[in-house]
């Protein structure tokens, strides 16, 4: 029993000792990799890094890129490791520690367009109201950005020291709209410079586009609302194919062998494959209706 035991023990031992040694090789193979200045993993790195510093400085994120980018890679390291010494199916988890971090910070970047663009009316208003009391159409731009909201107040305060650092109006309307990258912007900056440069009644003008704007608004809502059992099906397009899948093959095993042992059964499988993303496409297709 006692030399049961030891075998025992010293099984485990030689396996986390194998383990720890694979795990240093990969580290100095990771550290030889990206110390190499010129190397392609060093020139990856800083293209992800100016990627993730481009995108938070949209939001007015200061968080440096490298920081972000460590933290995934530590996350992910440490994933594989309890991927390979847990009995668990955790392969999923370094794939999220690299995807999720990227995708949250569109997420936020969509979530600020959103709410910049709700804001837009208002700010559209004001700026004719204020040109009502003075003729100038930059004095106008800059006294709003105390009667606006964040996010679109920050906006409008970067502009505004752009201009006082020696950008013009037009500059400064154009990087915002870049920056935000929206259609209703566009267009809202559009009209404003356009109706600048051409004359005529612009506090007219931009009372004009306000209103487009809202209806704009409020077709695009109804558009949402209907279209909303639409986009709900496809979820469940997309979705039950994979569920019917598992639920049959865990009530009865080798329920798809048929499918799994012969060439003919693989031609079918990628034929229900191919139609099933094909589906897919032209139902999302159908549900983006563009106002």
């Amino acid at each position: 029993m006692d030399t049961l035991i030891q075998q025992v023990v010293s099984h485990q031992a030689f396996k986390w000792v194998g383990v720890g040694l694979v795990f240093l090789g990969l580290l100095i193979l990771l550290h030889a990799l990206v110390s190499d200045a010129d190397g392609m993993p060093r020139r990856m790195w800083k293209r992800y890094v100016i990627y993730l510093e481009r995108k938070m400085k949209v939001l007015f994120i200061f968080t440096p890129g490298d920081r972000i980018a460590a933290g995934q890679g530590i996350g992910i390291f440490v994933s594989v490791v309890l991927a390979i010494l847990v009995d668990l199916p955790l392969w999923w988890l370094p794939v999220a520690v690299a995807v999720v971090p990227p995708l949250y910070i569109e997420y936020l970047r969509r979530q600020r367009v959103s709410e910049i663009e709700k804001q837009l009316d208002g700010f559209i208003l004001a700026i004719a109201n204020a040109l009502k009391a003075t003729p100038s159409i930059g004095d106008a731009f800059i006294s709003v950005q105390q009667l606006i909201r964040p996010p679109l107040q920050q906006e409008v305060e970067l502009a505004v020291k752009e201009m006082r650092v020696g950008s013009t109006l037009d500059q400064a309307l154009m990087l915002m709209a870049s920056r935000i990258g929206s259609r209703p912007v566009d267009s809202a900056i559009s009209a404003l410079l356009i109706g600048r440069q051409v004359g005529g009644n612009l506090p007219k003008i931009l009372d004009g586009t306000a209103a487009a704007l809202r209806e704009m608004s409020r077709l695009e809502a109804v558009v949402r609302t209907k279209t909303a059992e639409g986009k709900a099906q496809l979820a469940l397009l997309a979705v039950f194919p994979g569920v019917l899948v598992l639920v049959f093959d865990t009530v009865k095993q080798d329920y798809f062998a048929p499918l799994t042992r012969s060439i003919g059964g693989y031609m079918v499988i990628a034929v229900a494959f191919i139609c099933w993303i094909c589906s897919l496409v032209v139902a999302r297709k159908i549900v983006n209706v563009d106002v």
